[in-house]
C-alpha cells in the first residue's frame, strides 16, 4: 500500500474502532500510528506501553472484526508494537518544564512552549538528542546542532542541514526545538514545516479589508521569536513571493540576533530556483551534510528498537538487516517493523531464519551493492575487479576504478568511509576520485556516456 493510501485506509479503521469500543479505551487508540499493512496483518505503533498492553489483552479480538470490516479480509489482523514510551517522557519533561517555571517565573511562556510541542503539526516527542543515535557518519552533525541548542545565535548561524531523506534532518531539528524548550523556557521556538510557511503567507497575503492586519500578524508570528525551524525549504523554490517575504523574515531575525536553522534534501546552491538572495543568505552559515549511517550505527539503531520493544532476538538477525537496509534510517526502521510483526504474529524470536524469511525479496541481492557495481563497471573497459580494488595504475584502470567509485556514492549514498573500505584505499583518495568524476562529467563526453551506460547497465535509469 502507498503511504497516502496507507494512511486513508488507517483512517477508515480508526474510525470503526472509535464507534464500536467504549469511550474510556478511546485514549488508547488516539494515539496509534499506522506502520504497514501487509498480508492482511495491520501494524500499528504506539508510545505507551500500557496501552498496548491494555489492548492486547481485553480488545485484540474486537479490533480485528473492525478490521475484517473494513478491509473486507475476513482473517486481517491487528499487530500493536510498542516503539517510545511518549507518555512517561512527556511526564517527565512536564515535571522539569513546571521546575523551571518555578524558577523563573515563567509559567505563561513556558506551557505556551509545552502546548505548542504536543500540537501534532509542531514537534514531535520522539525527535530529542537522548533518541539519536550517533555514529561516525553523523557525530559532527549531533555535536553542532547540540552546541546550537545549548548556545543559540553564537557560533553556528544560520545552521543549515541537508541530506536525502531519512537520514535524521528532521530529528536533529527538531532536537534543538526540544532541548531549548526544557532547558531554557523564556525562549520563543517556533519549527514550520516550509509547506506550512507558504500556505499561511499566501492565506494572510489575500487582498481583503483586513490583509494588511493579517500580514503584520502573520509576520510577528514568524520573526517575534528566539528560534525558527525550517523544514524541507527546497519546497519554497519557484514561490516568488514566499521567497520575498521569507527573505523578510531572515533578515529580521539574523539582525535581531536570533538562530536559524533550515533543512533541505541539498546544499542552496543545488535547489534551481531558489534566489540568489536566499542562497546567499543560507550559504553564510554552517552547512552540515547527512549522510547514510555505517553499518554499525545501523545495527545499533535497530537493537535499539529491539531492546525497546522487549523482543528475543538473535544479533546475527540485526545484523542481516543492517546490512541488508542501508540508504536510510527510515527504510532500515520500516524493515525492522516488518520482521518484528512477523515474530510478534508466529510467536518466535527474531531469528536470522526468520529475518531471511520475512526480508528475502528486500534483501541486499536486490540492491545495487558496491560489488556489482564494480564488476559492472570492470565489463564495461574490459577490465578485472581485481584491478579496481587493487593498485594497478594504467589509464584505462585508473578511469574504470574513478567511474566505479563515483558510481557507488551516487547510487547507493553510501559514506566515503564504507566505500573506501570496500576498494582498500584512503579515505581522501575515494573522496578525490568522486570529485574528479562529478566535475569531468560536465565537459567530458565520454565519461559522460559512460556514467549513463553503466546506469543502463545497472537498470538505475
Amino acid at each position: 500500500m502507498e503511504n497516502i493510501e496507507l494512511k486513508r485506509f488507517w483512517g477508515q479503521v480508526k474510525e470503526e474502532l472509535i464507534s464500536i469500543l467504549p469511550e474510556n479505551v478511546h485514549p488508547w487508540i488516539y494515539p496509534l500510528e499506522v506502520s504497514g499493512y501487509d498480508k492482511g496483518v495491520l501494524t500499528v505503533v504506539t508510545g505507551q506501553m500500557m496501552g498496548r498492553d491494555l489492548l492486547r489483552r481485553n480488545y485484540l479480538e474486537q479490533m480485528n472484526h473492525a478490521l475484517q470490516k473494513v478491509s473486507g479480509e475476513k482473517n486481517a489482523r491487528f499487530v500493536i508494537i510498542y516503539d517510545e514510551n511518549a507518555a512517561k517522557v512527556l511526564k517527565k519533561e512536564t515535571e522539569k518544564i513546571q521546575k523551571k517555571i518555578s524558577e523563573n517565573n515563567l509559567k505563561e511562556m513556558a506551557m505556551e512552549n509545552l502546548s505548542n510541542m504536543q500540537s501534532s503539526s509542531n514537534l514531535n516527542l520522539k525527535y530529542k538528542f537522548e533518541n539519536f543515535v550517533v555514529g561516525e557518519n553523523n557525530e559532527f552533525a549531533y555535536k553542532v546542532a547540540k552546541a546550537v541548542a545549548e548556545n543559540p545565535a553564537t557560533k553556528y548561524n544560520p545552521l543549515f542541514i541537508y541530506g536525502n531523506s531519512g537520514l535524521g534532518k528532521t530529528h536533529l531539528m527538531q532536537a534543538i526545538g526540544h532541548y531549548t524548550i526544557f532547558n531554557n523556557p523564556k525562549l520563543r521556538v517556533k519549527y514550520t514545516k516550509t509547506d506550512d510557511y507558504v500556505n499561511d503567507y499566501i492565506s494572510n497575503s489575500r487582498k481583503t479589508n483586513n490583509n494588511i492586519e493579517n500580514m503584520s500578524k502573520f509576520n510577528r508570528k514568524y520573526t517575534n521569536i528566539d528560534i525558527i525551524l525550517i523544514d524541507d525549504i527546497q519546497f519554497i523554490e519557484s514561490k516568488m513571493k514566499s521567497m520575498e517575504n521569507l527573505q523578510y523574515t531572515f533578515d529580521s531575525l539574523y539582525n535581531k540576533g536570533k538562530q536559524i536553522v533550515i533543512t533541505s534534501d541539498r546544499v542552496p546552491k543545488d535547489i534551481p530556483k531558489l534566489t540568489e538572495a536566499l542562497c546567499s543568505r543560507f550559504e553564510m552559515g554552517l552547512m552540515l551534510e547527512l549522510i547514510p549511517p555505517d553499518l554499525e550505527t545501523r545495527f545499533e539503531i535497530i537493537k535499539k528498537l529491539a531492546n525497546d520493544n522487549d523482543l528475543e532476538f538473535e544479533e546475527k538477525a540485526l545484523l542481516y538487516i543492517a546490512q541488508n537496509f542501508f540508504k536510510n534510517v527510515r527504510e532500515l526502521e520500516g524493515a525492522f517493523t516488518k520482521v518484528c510483526a512477523y515474530a510478534e504474529i508466529t510467536e518466535q524470536p527474531l531469528t536470522l531464519s526468520l529475518a531471511k524469511d520475512v526480508l528475502k525479496c528486500n534483501s541486499a541481492e536486490n540492491e545495487i551493492s558496491f560489488d556489482k557495481i564494480a564488476r559492472v563497471t570492470a565489463s564495461y573497459y574490459d577490465v578485472n575487479v581485481e584491478d579496481l580494488k587493487g593498485t594497478a595504475r594504467g589509464q584505462k584502470v585508473a578511469t574504470a576504478r574513478h567511474l566505479s567509485i563515483f558510481m557507488c556514492r551516487e547510487i547507493t549514498n553510501q559514506s566515503f568511509e564504507n566505500i573506501a573500505e570496500f576498494y582498500s584505499k584512503k579515505h581522501t583518495t575515494i573522496m578525490y576520485a568522486y570529485e574528479k568524476v562529478k566535475k569531468d562529467k560536465e565537459t567530458n563526453r565520454e565519461i559522460a556516456t559512460a556514467i549513463r551506460e553503466i546506469k543502463q547497465a545497472l537498470k538505475v535509469i
